[in-house]
This record gives structure tokens, sequence and C-alpha cells, in this order.
């Protein structure tokens, strides 16, 4: 079903309201375009959708959709879902899931999480949460990130994080888990929780552990340290965990971490690269037993930025490549910031922050890493949630 049919009415409404603003300084619209892109399929895969982190500050958080049936892609969909809805998404969108009939929308620094109809965009909710980070699902509860205080006021650096359960049928938050300073990444693995604790604001004394809660008595019962600024964890198949850990921007670099036999006595390998070389890891995507990574890791100590495109065999451990992107076009990517793969076609997409000023760009490639398209997003294109 194709929900953006009126373009012209939209560009419209854009319009008026855009005027509105003039006169109200709290009112930001971001007009809604299309284009076609692509090539029109039919898959289990409907559609995705994208958000647009935008800049700290500048309430430019904005959501695009791709419809694979039409091959279209439309910028801030939310605005022409949600005309009543006069600031749009808000500040920071920092995470996007697709859970059941809902798309939920972490934005950070509105302190909020958004919630809508995964088909029409419309919203559904609002649940209130400081600084809100990232969110996994298991049994009909959401799962949330939060540093709980504001972004990097003062009294944040003595704030622990927590957890929060959230009812996702009624948005109710039922229970809350206190883990460890500025929590980010988390992922459920059997009747557990594992939360990244980074310690952002710790400045250089960073957190480097995961937090493990029990999902039955939601407590924490546990910690496993594995290194500096922790960031990103995925759970493959097989019942391990795979997570990455920022650098510390100086002399330390990024790294990715397998973890094993969770069970019992945890297991952490460092994974590199055949001629030892270090895996940065920016941001990482799981298909079947591929999981790709791409790194950006800047040094303030060199200037220099460290980058690659890999693929890790998930059974194996092994690096299969640091460079997935086959013709070359990895050198036009400015900033490599999002990662998602299409699970039914294998279609790899990476965002280009583009200068972190400017609208982003949208890479589209094939599994064999060929570019198939690309296209202009909102700024900082960053997470991308896939509809059946």
């Amino acid at each position: 079903m194709n929900i953006f049919k009126h373009l012209r009415l939209i560009l419209i409404i854009g319009i008026i309201f855009s005027s509105l603003s003039s006169c109200r300084h709290d009112i930001i619209i971001w007009p809604t375009d299309q284009e076609q892109i692509g090539s029109s399929q039919t898959t289990s895969i409907s559609a995705f959708y994208l958000l647009n982190e935008g800049n700290w500050g500048s309430n430019k958080c904005t959501l695009d959709h791709y419809d694979y049936a039409t091959a279209t892609y439309t910028r801030n969909i939310y605005s022409w879902a949600n005309p009543s809805v006069v600031a749009g998404l808000g500040d920071v969108g920092n995470d996007l899931q697709v859970y059941g009939s809902r798309l939920w929308a972490i934005i950070n620094c509105s302190n909020k999480i958004e919630v809508m109809d995964a088909r029409t965009a419309s919203r559904v909710g609002q649940v209130n949460l400081a600084s809100p980070r990232y969110i996994a699902f298991h049994q009909g509860y959401a799962y949330v990130t939060s540093y709980a205080g504001p972004v990097q006021e003062g009294n944040s650096y003595n704030q622990l994080g927590i957890v929060v359960k959230i009812d996702t049928l009624t948005l109710e938050k039922v229970d809350t888990c206190v883990v460890g300073f500025q929590p980010d990444g988390i992922a459920v693995v059997g009747n557990r929780l594992y939360v990244a604790n980074s310690g952002g604001y710790l400045v250089p004394n960073y957190e480097n552990t995961l937090s493990v809660i029990d999902l039955q008595t939601f407590s924490e019962t546990g910690r496993i340290a594995v290194d500096t600024n922790l960031h990103r964890i995925l759970p493959d198949k097989y019942g391990n965990l795979w997570v990455s850990s920022r650098s510390d921007y100086y002399d330390k670099p990024s790294a990715l971490y397998r973890i094993s036999n969770l069970n019992d006595t945890p297991l952490i390998n460092h994974i590199s690269a055949s001629n030892s070389s270090n895996i940065v890891v920016s941001n990482m995507a799981l298909k079947g037993d591929s999981l790709f990574v791409i790194g950006n890791d800047f040094s303030y100590t060199t200037n220099l930025a460290t980058r690659n495109f890999a693929i890790v065999n998930v059974r194996t451990a092994q690096v299969l490549t640091t460079n997935f992107i086959s013709d070359d076009t990895d050198n036009e990517i400015l900033d490599a910031y999002g990662l998602a793969v299409n699970p039914y076609s294998g279609e790899i997409f990476i965002t280009d922050a583009n200068g972190y000023v400017n609208p982003g760009i949208l890479r589209c490639y094939s599994p064999q890493g060929l570019l198939q398209w690309k296209i202009r997003t909102g700024d900082i294109p960053a997470h991308i949630a896939f509809m059946p």
C-alpha cells in the first residue's frame, strides 16, 4: 500500500506551516518531497524507514521512507503523517525499530520515545524518558537504555544510567533497573538483557563493562568487563554477543569483540584481520553468518581516520574482508555512519553523514558490493528499520 499519494497537497501544507513558523519560533516544518530511485520490487520486505538524527539543538530529526513496490523515496514522512505535530519529531534521533505493527523512534535530546503506526507513520503515542538511547524487544515489552539525566549536564557525571521496561501495548513504564554510567546498546539473549555501559560523560575515565540483567527479576546480576567506552551489541544465532567499543579518540582505537559462553564464564575474543590489523567499528549489521561492519575511527593524536568496510563470519569469528565495497565507490563516502542489510535481498545500505552539517546520502549496494543507487536524505542519516 502506498501511503504517499497526495504529495502536491503535502507541499502546499508544508508551505503554509512554513509561513506560520516565521511568527512562531518554536515551530519548525521541514518540507516533504518524493523521488523515484532504484527499481520496483515485490518481496517479503515492503519498505524501510530511515531516521535522520539531525544536529544536537537543531530540532531537525526527520523520518524518511522507501517503498519497494513503487521505488519511491519520501523524505520527512513524519510531518506528512502528523500535520498537527508542528514541531516534528524533535531533537536527535538515536534508534529506530519495528515491533509488531508499531514503529519506535528514540528521540534522545527531546527526552521521548515516539511510537507510530508502522504502516502509516502516524503517531500512536509518546513515552517520556530522560535521554533515551537504544531499544530492544522481548515478549511484549520494550527495553530502553537511558542516561537518566539531561544531556551533558554537570550532574550527569554522577548519574547512573537505567534500563526502562515498557509495555508495548499500553506504552506504560512498568519497571526500572539501574545499570552503569551512560548505557548505550542493548540486546536480549535467552532470559537475560545485556547492556553496554559507555561512561561517555566520564572522559577520560570511561566505563568498560556490560551489565547483565535477569529478565525475570529485572535486576542487574553482574558485569562483564570488555573494553573502553562500549557502544553497540548484536546477538547472533549461535548464542554469542558481538560488542563494539568506541575509541577514546586519542590512542586507544575502536574494536570489535565476540563474547561467547554467556551462561557460564564468558569468553571474550578480540576480532582482528589475518594481518593482525584492528577492525574499527562505527556500526554493524547482521545477516545470516555475516556480520557487516563499517568503521570510521578518528584519532586526535594522529589527526587521521581509520576506515574499514568489513565482513566477519560469526560462526568462525574470521574476518572475510576489510572492504566489501568492490567498485571503489567507498572513496566517495565522506563520513560512513549508518548501516543496514536487507534481510531478504541482501542489499547493503550505508549512510553518509556528509560532514554532519549538510543533508546526508544513502547508498544502496548489491550483495556483491556494487553501488546500485544513492539519494539525498535528511541531516545525519543514521538508523534503518525494515518493514515486512
